[in-house]
């Protein structure tokens, strides 16, 4: 692989493995603890399935959680110190987290468990801001649907872990796994920042004054590009449609499939990872296709389209081998989103100077749906069941599609 110096001096071959591991360590906090620990950690305090309780535990800190992407964003674009911009933040937001996790992992009640979930939410938001603006910070043009591709590894390579760690040691999900997860998070913080790290920020252009009404100003602005606008609804309804189903999969499987629940463990672990794999390799083509005819927006729509359409086999197959088909489907329609979602939305960024605050703005379209879902779906099924939540999910992945093609200045 060739060295490759990038507009600010920084060396680009570090992160070809440092960026993709610090997202591919978030999402398996996201992956591992949301989909699997959560759920179980609801089921051994109440004792049942109960939706109620885990649309709770995931109800107290959504909107907290998701305003803390773009804050910690411009609060990391303002930020100046020897170890640069982002380093700071990286580091100090996966140092509290852990602390959080583990007083998650002691909860005794679901509001306990919804505080220190909410709170773990928040603080990790504040990493995933930091992270995230490494791309067009140190990235060059020409690399954007690569880089893209990589950081978009994150989601199913994290969830194949998750999946395997489970099926390997299902007794993890009691309790366990929150021990794993952040060893993990350090482990991948460490690497990026020491491994890969920031330039000294200390002689930039020191930032304005600051102003209250400028600071929270500042998050509306980049929604008055209606590029920017479009790239972030069309990424909240993809998202929205992949996290209302993926977030329910343990419940639903058992309640909606009928999976005795002495397997449901495994078999959701398995139905991940196939997934995931097709997600994987669907990453992996589409990215580099996507650099070569650079046509970012075309993969987009079609992504968008396909999860609308994959969503439905289950209205249609309510069956173990109903879902195997729409996890494998499913899964290469989101890993095509994955693949050029990143470069899509870098391409859209309406002010150089801001793109951490800028893209904190448009993670919230990625982080939001993530925690928002659970107590989406949780709404949804308590009022017209499982059939219903697939619907909702049609409806929202449609309105990801048609972001996309709203937005005029990309391909």
């Amino acid at each position: 692989m060739t060295q490759v110096q990038v507009a600010g001096g920084y060396r680009l071959r570090p992160l070809y493995l440092t960026l993709p591991l610090a997202n591919m360590a978030v999402m398996f906090l996201w992956m591992g603890v949301g989909a699997f620990v959560l759920p179980v950690h609801v089921q051994r305090i109440t004792g049942v399935n109960d939706v109620t309780a885990l649309g709770l535990a995931n109800s107290i800190g959504p909107l907290m959680a998701t305003i803390a992407n773009p804050i910690f964003g411009q609060l990391s674009d303002r930020t100046r110190s020897r170890f640069g911009r982002r380093s700071p933040w990286i580091l100090g937001c996966v140092l509290i987290g852990a602390l959080a996790l583990l007083a998650q992992a002691g909860a005794g009640s679901v509001l306990m468990l919804g505080i220190s979930w909410a709170g773990v939410q928040t603080i990790m938001n504040g990493y995933q801001a930091a992270t995230t603006a490494i791309l067009p910070d140190r990235v060059p043009a020409e690399r954007y649907g690569t880089f893209s591709a990589l950081s978009g590894l994150g989601t199913p390579v994290a969830t194949i872990a998750a999946s395997l760690m489970f099926i390997a040691f299902p007794g993890l999900a009691n309790g366990g796994a929150y021990y794993v997860v952040i060893a993990v998070l350090l482990v991948a913080a460490a690497l990026i920042v020491f491994a890969s790290p920031d330039r000294s920020s200390v002689d930039l252009p020191a930032p304005q004054p600051f102003r209250l009404g400028e600071f929270l100003a500042a998050f509306v602005r980049p929604l008055r590009s209606g590029d920017f606008r479009w790239a972030f609804v069309s990424r909240f309804g993809v998202m929205l449609g992949y996290f209302i189903i993926f977030t329910f999969n343990l419940f639903l499987l058992e309640d909606y499939i009928k999976i005795p629940k002495a397997e449901v463990i495994p078999k959701l672990g398995l139905l991940m990872l196939i997934g995931q794999v097709a997600t994987l390799l669907a990453v992996l083509v589409i990215g580099p296709l996507s650099d070569r005819i650079g046509r970012f927006r075309l993969f987009a729509l079609i992504a968008g389209l396909l999860s609308a359409l994959f969503l439905g086999i289950p209205l249609i197959m309510p069956t173990f081998q109903g879902m195997v088909i729409y996890n494998v489907l499913h899964g290469v329609a989101f890993g095509i989103y994955l693949a050029v979602d990143m470069a899509l939305v870098t391409k859209v960024l309406p002010d150089a100077a801001d793109v951490g605050k800028d893209m904190g703005v448009i993670n919230i379209a990625n982080a939001g749906p993530q925690i928002l879902a659970p107590s989406i779906a949780a709404f949804v099924v308590t009022v017209g069941g499982y059939p219903t939540l697939f619907v909702v999910g049609i409806v929202v992945c449609l309105v990801g599609a048609t972001g996309v093609l709203k937005i005029k200045g990309v391909r």
